[in-house]
């Protein structure tokens, strides 16, 4: 008998799979038994994450999720979903004093708007199975504490929690499930764009009473979770992954 776990058969959408978390996820999801579409904008890297795939029947997409052309060709090729997972996002430390209006826009643009349009698209057009489960990585930074020169970032998150929840609740009758993940700081390639040195970064990992800074893995066995039938009562949620530190 499977293991209401397990994501065999399930087609599994995940948005920002080149790297980071997004890379995790999938790999973490094709163990599980999910046959993969990966979706980035950097060929090299989504090949890479292809190949880091168990059995399955894996595919990968070259998309700018930004770029509406190139989204409409996706949703159009797409069909019989089973969950789709957000991972795209970019991150820029900058006082709120120096803040350009550009910046703001584009960050907001990649964590926010161009996923959800697309997203809205996969429903619209009855891409997405019922049941099925939408899962948006958002982070503690915005829905439960912030940074200093974190402001457009944490908007950004935020903003992803609050629709989430409406879309839960709008999409409940399609029996389509959405729900966030929220983590604390992860040993991704964003650090760099976080930190100033590694000495920051080791004085922060302090902060955290599990002892340091998450992994990928640790999100993404969360997402396999939101994923599989064994979430399946679940919607609206925001689950922190957060090694403590929302405890101090």
């Amino acid at each position: 008998m499977d293991s209401p776990f397990s994501l065999k058969n399930k087609k599994i959408l995940v948005i920002g799979a080149s790297s980071g978390l997004g890379k995790r996820i999938a790999i973490e999801s094709a163990a599980q038994g999910a046959n993969m579409i990966l979706v980035g904008r950097n060929e090299d890297r989504l090949k890479q994450t292809l190949a880091a795939l168990q059995g399955g029947a894996h595919s990968y997409e070259v998309v700018d999720i930004n770029q509406t052309e190139s989204v409409n060709a996706l949703v159009s090729k797409l069909s019989g979903l089973d969950g789709v997972v957000n991972s795209a996002g970019i991150v820029e430390s900058q006082l709120f004093s120096f803040l350009k209006e550009d910046s703001i826009r584009q960050i907001m643009e990649t964590n926010f708007f161009s996923p959800v349009l697309l997203i809205q698209k996969l429903v619209k057009k009855k891409k997405i199975n019922k049941p099925g489960s939408i899962v948006f990585l958002s982070s503690v930074s915005g829905p439960l504490l912030t940074y200093i020169g974190n402001s457009s970032y944490s908007a950004s998150k935020s903003a992803i929690t609050g629709i989430a929840k409406t879309m839960a609740l709008e999409l409940a009758p399609k029996q389509i499930r959405v729900n966030c993940l929220l983590p604390a700081m992860i040993k991704t390639e964003l650090l760099g764009n976080i930190a100033s040195s590694q000495e920051d970064l080791s004085s922060d990992e302090q902060n955290y009473p599990l002892g340091g800074y998450g992994r990928p893995e640790d999100v993404a066995y969360a997402a396999v979770y939101l994923l599989s039938d064994a979430s399946k009562w679940i919607t609206g949620i925001n689950l922190k992954i957060d090694g403590g530190l929302t405890l101090r």
